[in-house]
């Protein structure tokens, strides 16, 4: 076969043409009002040995690039892991959490109603989303509903949600962060204040690692019939679809809530919760440096947790664990055992090696009231304790009468 090239007169047209091909196409921005929803195709990257590190506690745990982390578990409050957990530092949209919190609450009470409508005032409105607001983009003096607002907040992240749903609850943003701040002291949030609604950049706004995953569980626990919005992968308001930023809503399955955050000062933040067979963990990350470091920070902690831990429970709830003996009482016994479920976390593969013991009160007398404490319970494995629980009575025992006293108490000298 002869290959044949073009003529020297054609020479100059292929070689500019191919050229013109070749050529890096160049980029252009532009400032946009209405952002698209986010695509969030990419997978999440094969997983890899982190660096490990071992605590104080001789724990063998993952180093992570960032200022401060938590690992815990949802139905103790344990932490499995943390580091620097208790710093208070810029929680940027984390703050949101608290905002979205007060709002479910206020639901939950009946004191608001879903189809409230919303007023999206001067202060509050987002001008078109300059200087890399996030916005729900409600125009200005128009209304949208309750539950709209909490999705903005919650999904869309949106800087004038937050503010006008502050303005509707606590007459201004001042008195609903001072709602914000009296229900983070009521959970325990000792290292937390906030400044504002939204999580803008504030020399007074901080809060924890550690506070953040105390708030997400509280979201979780005292929410639940709001919580799975918090799953949810997008938001359209007003012709706007925007894309939940929580990246793991779409790499992992397990993962349902529950929020993202970044400011220069505060870089990416990520608090988020994931559930397998039963066992819930919930981790924070912040200050990563990019979003794809809190995610895959976040992914890391959750693969770590699970792989190490799991619930134990070491008694149910209701049932009869033990009989104390009652004086001077119509009965002379009653069953003993714990209220409320409990359950502990421990390393993994140690879960029936849980052993408990039971200390009851000395002398317990009548009258004593179904629920009341007489003692306590204590679990332990391989030696070190675990975790303890009140042991209550399980049934009323009447006082008797004095006969019936007078006859116990000359039984007892006799039995001396």
């Amino acid at each position: 076969m002869i290959s044949r090239f073009p003529s020297t007169s054609l020479l100059p047209v292929v070689l500019a043409s191919a050229l013109l091909v070749a050529a890096p196409t160049p980029a252009f921005s532009a400032k946009h009002t209405k952002p698209h929803a986010a695509a969030h195709k990419n997978k999440a990257a094969a997983p890899t040995e982190p660096a490990m590190t071992t605590d104080a506690n001789g724990q063998s745990v993952p180093v992570l690039a960032n200022k401060a982390w938590v690992l815990m578990d949802f139905n103790t409050g344990q932490l499995l892991a943390s580091s620097n957990p208790d710093e208070p530092l810029p929680p940027a949209s984390l703050t949101k959490m608290m905002t979205s919190y007060l709002v479910e609450q206020g639901l939950k009470s009946g004191k608001l109603k879903p189809d409230d409508k919303v007023t999206m005032s001067e202060s509050a409105w987002c001008r078109g989303g300059k200087d890399g607001d996030s916005c729900m983009f409600v125009p200005l003096n128009a209304q949208a509903s309750l539950m709209d607002m909490l999705r903005g907040v919650v999904i869309a992240s949106g800087n004038d949600a937050s503010k006008a749903l502050a303005e509707h609850i606590g007459g201004s943003e001042p008195g609903f962060v001072a709602m914000m701040n009296a229900e983070a002291k009521k959970l325990g949030m000792s290292k937390t204040q906030f400044a504002n609604a939204a999580g803008l950049p504030d020399p007074n706004n901080k809060a924890s690692a550690r506070d953040l995953a105390v708030l997400a569980a509280a979201i979780i626990r005292n929410s639940a019939e709001y919580y799975p919005i918090y799953a949810e992968r997008e938001f359209t308001y007003n012709g706007i679809k925007q894309g939940n930023r929580n990246a793991l809503l779409y790499t992992d399955p397990t993962v349902d809530g529950l929020k993202t955050g970044h400011t220069e000062d505060a870089g990416y933040c990520l608090t988020a919760s994931s559930k397998r067979n039963g066992m819930r963990l919930i981790s924070v990350i912040m200050n990563a440096d990019s979003k794809q470091a809190r995610a895959d920070q976040t992914r890391v902690l959750f693969n770590w947790g699970y792989a190490n831990f799991e619930e134990a429970s070491p008694a149910q709830a209701g049932a009869t664990l033990t009989t104390a003996k009652v004086t001077y009482g119509v009965a002379p016994t009653v069953n003993a055992g714990i209220a409320q479920a409990w359950t502990l976390v421990v390393p993994k593969g140690q879960a029936a090696a849980v052993q408990t013991a039971i200390s009851l009160n000395p002398a317990l007398e009548a009258p004593i009231a179904k629920g009341a404490v007489i003692g306590k319970i204590v679990a332990t494995a391989n030696g070190k304790q675990l975790g303890e629980a009140p042991v209550i009575a399980l049934a009323d025992v009447e006082r008797a009468g004095f006969f019936e006293r007078l006859r116990q108490r000359v039984a007892g000298w006799f039995s001396k």
